[in-house]
């Protein structure tokens, strides 16, 4: 494929060049899959108003997420075995966000370590927290990311008890993956990404290994997350992590209102509203679909962000217009990722900001920050 116009065009060609049980890993939702396919669907149900005649010189999708600077309000968002879609993924990701001027979120459950990535980038970096059963890994986790010098921690809260995706089970999904038959064939057909793995010392879980206790196995992710993943986890719990880590703090995985005001309440600097990209609580509500109730329950309290079926800077300023203040993209880099790398990164943003900047337009927009509900038709959303 040598012209890439959309994101759809990344996909395709990650599902060429990826083994089957990482693009399914990232490509995927829990059960059914009914919320993860929502959470995309219901994007294109939301109709703009077209403008004509309106000056439209010197536009910009430029603004602030959380008081920082972006050249568009999107993040990357925290994708666990974002190393195993490409060789040394985290970094490559985290280079390409940097010099577009976007934010990069290190998940906890990444294969490159929150000190390889600070190695490589010169600007800070979001870091994404789990709470696990082992407090003591927790503050060492916190003390990493404060050394690194992480400009914002994201704690995400709805990965208390692990969801159930079937195709994780089918492929017997483990990192770096297991030399079965099966494996193998596949493999055999993914020179490049089998090169670069072969290139790389970093296959494992980088925050993990050499850093949790009474862990052996880390071959395992879903050894380590029943193991440790919190089902006790409340908000006094939130409360010392905010105090602990002192910082900017974004709490991810907020559906609910009732759950937005009490992100609010602890005083929180921004929330994710968030299902986990589909992937924890089939049948739940789209994330776009929950957007508008909790900007109008907790929006001039608190900033709120949106992840989960982003395919296109057409869908970021849908979000924008119902009152969102950034959007998270984790499969369309992941497809990046996989299909070219750090070159690939580069150019799933390049996608969304010129979709972002020609959806302005034409609905009469010079400024991203000008981006409201005006722009939509009556009764699409």
């Amino acid at each position: 494929m040598t012209i890439i116009t959309t994101i759809e065009d990344l996909r395709i060609l990650a599902k060429k060049r990826v083994p089957r049980m990482f693009y399914d890993y990232a490509d995927a939702g829990s059960w059914t899959e009914s919320t993860y396919r929502a959470n995309s669907d219901d994007f294109a149900k939301i109709k703009f108003r077209q403008r004509v005649a309106v000056n439209l010189v010197d536009r910009t999708t430029r603004t602030t997420m959380i008081g920082q600077d972006v050249a568009m309000p999107v993040a990357l968002a925290p994708t666990g075995l974002t190393g195993m879609q490409h060789a040394d993924g985290e970094i490559l990701a985290a280079r390409a966000a940097e010099r577009f001027g976007v934010p990069f979120t290190l998940s906890t459950m990444s294969i490159c370590s929150i000190e390889d990535v600070a190695a490589h980038t010169s600007k800070p970096f979001w870091f994404q927290l789990y709470v696990m059963k082992d407090r003591e890994f927790v503050n060492r986790l916190i003390d990493r990311a404060k050394a690194a010098r992480c400009s914002a921690l994201v704690l995400t809260l709805d990965l208390q008890v692990l969801g159930q995706r079937h195709k994780d089970i089918r492929n017997g999904m483990t990192a770096p993956p297991r030399m079965t038959l099966a494996n193998i064939v596949n493999l055999m057909t993914k020179p490049r990404w089998c090169m670069g793995i072969l290139r790389t010392p970093r296959r494992g879980f980088g925050n993990i290994v050499g850093h949790a206790s009474d862990v052996s196995d880390m071959s395992s992710l879903s050894a380590w997350t029943s193991q440790q993943f919190d089902p006790a986890l409340s908000w006094a719990d939130v409360e010392w992590i905010k105090r602990r880590w002192g910082g900017k703090l974004i709490i991810k995985g907020i559906m609910d209102e009732q759950d937005a005001r009490l992100a609010a309440d602890s005083g929180a600097d921004a929330l994710i509203v968030s299902n986990h990209g589909g992937r924890q609580l089939d049948g739940a509500q789209s994330s776009i679909g929950a957007l508008p109730a909790i900007v109008e329950a907790v929006g001039k309290r608190i900033e709120v962000h949106m992840d989960g079926g982003v395919r296109s800077g057409q869908d970021v300023i849908r979000a924008l217009a119902l009152g969102a203040k950034g959007v998270y993209i984790g499969r369309p880099f992941l497809y990046g990722l996989g299909a070219m790398g750090e070159q690939g990164v580069t150019k799933c943003l390049e996608i969304i900001r010129n979709e972002l900047d020609l959806t302005m337009a034409f609905c009469g927009l010079r400024d991203v920050n000008d981006v409201d509900g005006k722009i939509l038709l009556p009764g699409t959303f």
